[in-house]
């Protein structure tokens, strides 16, 4: 009988695999979608010597990814760190859709040797796991057909524990360390070395950290990699990957800046506007639990539950999720399954399905508190043997530390833009308005479309697009009243000229600008906006040309710049990407302060 039951579920484990080649890895390997063209163009990018700031720039980056040979496409490298495109150079000689059926067949060694070595962890047959890890076919499915990255951060993980399991713990702290080189994932690894007592680990991937970042400086240069540890990273962690408030993405920053956060075009209708017990909140889940994953490990818990319950916290505390992330989820559904508790196996397979299967009733966030249950339920009972000293000094350090960081926030949120100036109601469905340019017949800037950048152009109350054969690039005025506009198609930017008062367009040999707008004479001569590096990015300032005396319009940890002067020198419009993800702004209008040079 055990025999026909195990060559039954070869037979089945085999039909589910010739499915998944049929479906998902077959879809990945004829269609050319996003995501695969964001890392290999900036594969493309390190192998031409590029500046890794410039990656960070959306406009910046799809001309690049037409210079690749990629066509008009929206894509960004934001918020990947500096070396997440690593596995990737040696595909970029190739062209896109061959790198990444290249890239897809790694991937399906990667899954062969996952499954290997949690066979010889669990000491449970390859076909019995493979069969688990088809309860998430769908974000199985997400990774192939968008060449995403996620199977070979799984991959990763489990060579981290079966090397703690083979008992070589340095090596596994070097995998650690690379993780969180390549995608940061590997960072609540060294709490979990160090909770358990693994100091060679840790030292080992604190030297493996250390090493990607000098290789990260010896590609890019010090000022690059600085940019993105002081910038990037930072807001990164604080959710503003790419759209903070898209319920889609199922995190705590998301929940919370729904709930609790204004953002005009965004968000305009929050629960209540309490950005001071957002920041609150937000820091508080964060570290809460990390002290909660730190407390709940070692003693006499078994080490696979341990190193499977630190994925879940990983993934809990990430602030960027997509259905392709949940891929890593098997980890750790496999090393908690129990012969001896069917009940928790059934629940483990449930959770599975509903984390990795097509999201619905987005804005209830399900899959947030699905996962957050899951690091309840398996960490109740370690927290239950802790004395209650100690859970109440951990408690305490919660509150205190997310008070501090609350408070240093709002710091930062009264200087954004938000509180002295008038966002610009210019479009409402597009996560991207900037490079302002203003008229006598309106306003001209740069916006997102859902396939490709265009131009929109604010009239009165209307708003209207301008769609090029291409990408259309920073609207600027010209002297005769016409806007000057480029056009990127094909790898080619050339310029082309819109004229308002007839709404044609008409080429023209005008060369293509490369420099940035940092600053602005006002058309009467008394004021310069501009711009300045500072640590927390790049703030907007208004000088009194008179007196010298300046104020500053667009401060906080973000970025404000491209300033362009209103005809009667009263008011400034500008673009700033505070309160919003890295590099995605939303165009506001200042009017000059009354008391500035007095």
């Amino acid at each position: 009988m055990r025999t026909r039951i195990t060559l039954a579920l070869r037979l089945i484990a085999m039909g589910t695999l010739a499915y998944f080649l049929a479906t998902g890895f077959r879809a990945g390997w004829q269609r050319d979608e996003t995501d695969f063209p964001n890392y290999y163009t900036a594969a493309v990018l390190v192998r031409k010597g590029a500046p890794l700031r410039k990656f960070y720039d959306w406009t910046w980056f799809a001309r690049e990814m037409g210079k690749a040979g990629l066509g008009t496409r929206v894509g960004a490298y934001t918020p990947q760190t500096p070396l997440t495109m690593l596995p990737m150079i040696g595909l970029a000689r190739f062209s896109l859709q061959r790198a990444k059926q290249v890239w897809l067949v790694c991937n399906l060694f990667f899954l062969a040797g996952t499954l290997w070595m949690l066979s010889r962890v669990t000491r449970r047959p390859p076909e019995h796991l493979w069969l688990f890890m088809f309860c998430g076919y769908s974000a199985l499915y997400a990774n192939f057909l968008l060449g995403q990255y996620y199977v070979f951060l799984l991959f990763l993980l489990t060579l981290t524990l079966y090397l703690l399991h083979r008992g070589q713990t340095a090596t596994a702290g070097l995998v650690t360390g690379a993780t969180f080189a390549l995608k940061l994932y590997g960072g609540p690894y060294l709490v979990y070395f160090v909770a358990t007592r693994r100091w060679k680990a840790a030292a080992a991937a604190t030297i493996a950290i250390v090493a990607a970042a000098g290789l990260a400086v010896w590609l890019f240069g010090w000022p690059d990699v600085q940019y993105y540890a002081l910038q990037i990273l930072p807001r990164s962690l604080e959710g503003g990957a790419v759209d903070p408030f898209n319920v889609r993405n199922q995190t705590m920053p998301t929940l919370l800046g729904v709930l609790l956060l204004r953002e005009p075009l965004l968000n305009p209708n929050p629960l209540w506007n309490a950005p001071a017990v957002y920041f609150f909140l937000r820091a508080f889940f964060s570290i809460a639990v990390v002290l909660l994953a730190y407390l709940g490990v070692g003693g006499e818990s078994d080490v696979w539950s341990d190193f499977g319950w630190f994925v879940i916290a990983a993934l809990l505390m990430s602030t960027n999720i997509s259905s392709y992330t949940f891929v890593i989820i098997l980890l750790p559904f496999v090393l908690l399954l129990d012969r001896n508790r069917p009940l928790r196996s059934a629940y483990l397979a449930l959770s599975c399905a509903a984390l990795t299967f097509p999201l619905h009733l987005a804005k209830l966030f399900p899959k947030l508190w699905l996962l957050l249950a899951l690091f309840v339920v398996f960490g109740w009972a370690r927290w239950r043997k802790l004395p209650a000293k100690t859970l109440a000094l951990a408690a305490t350090m919660v509150v205190a530390a997310s008070g501090l960081s609350a408070w240093r926030q709002m710091r930062s949120y009264e200087d954004e833009p938000g509180r002295h100036a008038e966002q610009m109601s210019v479009s409402e469905t597009s996560l991207f308005s900037s490079y302002p340019a203003v008229t006598a017949a309106g306003i001209f800037f740069q916006s997102m479309d859902a396939d490709q950048y265009v131009v929109r152009w604010q009239h009165g109350d209307q708003v209207e697009e301008i769609r090029l054969d291409g990408n259309a690039f920073q609207p600027m005025p010209l002297s005769d009243g016409s806007i000057a506009i480029e056009q990127a198609e094909n790898g080619v930017s050339t310029m082309v000229r819109f004229d308002p008062a007839t709404r044609k367009l008409i080429p023209t040999d005008d060369p293509v600008p490369t420099n940035e707008r940092t600053s602005a004479t006002s058309p009467d001569g008394k004021w310069l906006a501009y711009t300045t590096e500072e640590r927390g990015g790049q703030h907007l300032w208004l000088r009194n040309m008179a007196s010298g005396h300046s104020v500053q319009l667009g401060g906080g940890n973000c970025d404000s710049s491209w300033p362009a002067w209103e005809l009667d020198s009263q008011a400034l419009v500008f673009a700033s990407d505070c309160g919003r993800a890295v590099g995605l702004p939303a165009l506001y209008r200042a009017r000059v302060p009354e008391h500035i040079g007095h």
